[in-house]
Formats: structure tokens, C-alpha cells, sequence
């Protein structure tokens, strides 16, 4: 499968502080690859570089072909994200977020795909509702209708089912999965409930201190490396992660 997102030997530094130290890894078409790893490991940072909002200090990033570097404007016009913390403008209404947003994105036929997504994402009732009074589920959903808006080639999610109870967790889990499935779109999911990274995510990178220790499927890593599930894996990452990056070899 064709990548949809290349980044390679991607660093940034604070000083003395190396918050990224030389983390290459790829997204392809339809995937959904989890980046997980403690507070403070990275990923933030890591997302943060991906969007554009910081450059790296070293390394390059090709989102659908383009340079970010080179072609900034043409690589995020493919990119889109969505995290509980990014909350829409609580003033305005579940449409007037999408339309505004729609004019950001310089959508065409924007008022067409604003109704498509409300439909989508069962926004119908909510339209007209102001998204500061919404529930975290309903919040959740908007959203990632405003993430779907220029029908991106990478979509990143950021503990995107943080503030859901798990009924609503459950369903924006199989919704996101089925947006991969029909529109080719690469994931990159960050996460810290290790049942939701098996149920969803194909491959998984562990970053402890700012370099991935593992790669692979979420569904056999953890005996690969002698834990019984993938929470007890983590937690073993966390606490010894230099142990980690010496069973795993020079990367």
C-alpha cells in the first residue's frame, strides 16, 4: 500500500533537551497505526510537528508524496485532526462550526458537505445546537465531522474517545474504523487504553523518551516480549525503557 504519511529520522530539541530523538516510522492508505507511550514521551510533540504547528529540528516528513518542509500548504490541505482538547468555538452552532471551518478548508460545494456530515455523524438534531452546551460524546462527534470535512488523506487523533463513556467509546471506535475502511484514509491514533489500541489499531509504536522501543501488532507484541497483555507491556515500557531498547536491538 502506498504511505500516506512518511516521517524519517524526525528529532526536536529544547537546548539540552532532545523531546524526539530520530523517530522514523510511515502510515499507509487505510491503516490505523497507534503511537503510544507515557506522558511526556513524545507524541505530543511528534503530532504537533506532523500539523506543522513545530518544525523539526532535524528529519523530514512526506504527507500523500509532499515535502512538508518544501510544500507546506500542499501536504496539510491533506491533513486534518481532532483531540478532546481542541474543543470547537462553544458560541457557535454545530453548523456554523462546520460551515466556518469549510471556509477555512476552502471546501467546494461546502454547504453539500456540511449536510453530508451531519448525516454521517447523526448531527441532525444537534445543528442548530450551540456545541458549548453539547454533552462530551456529542462534542466528540462534531469533532470528527470537522476533521472529515476536506476528506483527509492522514487524519490525526489524539485520545479522541477520552471524555466517552464506553458505549459512545464502542461506536466512535467502529465509525472511525469504517472511515478508514471506505475512504483509504491513514490513522494515526494516540491512546492510552490499551483494549481500545487492540480493537482499533493495526500496528503500534511504543515511544518512551522521545525514541520508539517496539513496533508491530498490537495483538502479538505482548508475548513476543513476555507480557500477558498489552496494558502490562506498557507499563514494563514506561518504567524500564532502556531495557526495552536493548532487547530490541540497534534500530
Amino acid at each position: 500500500m502506498q504511505n500516506v504519511l512518511d516521517a524519517s529520522e524526525l528529532c526536536k530539541s529544547y537546548g539540552s533537551l532532545v523531546a524526539v530523538d530520530h523517530v522514523s516510522f510511515s502510515v499507509a492508505r487505510g491503516e490505523i497505526v497507534g503511537l503510544l507511550g507515557p506522558n511526556g514521551a513524545g507524541k505530543t510533540t511528534i503530532i504537533n510537528m506532523l500539523l506543522g504547528v513545530l518544525a523539526p529540528s532535524s528529519g523530514s516528513i512526506h504527507i500523500a508524496g509532499r515535502d512538508l518542509a518544501l510544500e507546506r500548504a500542499r501536504a496539510l490541505e491533506r491533513t486534518n485532526f481532532a483531540a478532546v482538547y481542541a474543543a470547537l468555538p462553544g458560541n457557535l452552532t454545530v453548523a456554523q462550526n462546520l460551515r466556518v471551518f469549510a471556509l477555512i478548508y476552502a471546501i467546494r460545494n461546502a454547504g453539500v458537505r456540511v449536510d453530508e456530515l451531519v448525516r454521517e455523524f447523526d448531527l441532525e438534531r444537534l445543528a442548530h445546537t450551540k456545541c458549548g452546551v453539547l454533552s462530551s460524546g456529542e462534542q466528540t462527534r462534531v469533532a470528527l465531522a470537522k476533521a472529515m470535512l476536506n476528506r483527509p488523506e492522514l487524519l490525526l487523533l489524539d485520545e479522541p474517545t477520552a471524555s466517552l463513556d464506553p458505549s459512545a467509546a464502542q461506536a466512535m471506535r467502529a465509525h472511525i474504523r469504517e472511515l478508514a475502511r471506505v475512504s483509504g484514509c491513514g490513522i494515526l491514533w494516540t491512546s492510552h487504553n490499551m483494549y481500545e489500541v487492540e480493537q482499533v489499531c493495526e500496528r503500534v509504536l511504543f515511544l518512551s523518551r522521545g525514541r520508539i522501543l517496539l513496533e508491530g501488532d498490537p495483538r502479538r507484541l505482548p508475548a513476543a516480549h513476555g507480557s500477558r497483555t498489552l496494558e502490562e507491556l506498557f507499563i514494563h515500557l514506561a518504567r524500564e525503557p532502556l531495557d526495552a531498547q536493548q532487547a530490541r536491538g540497534p534500530s
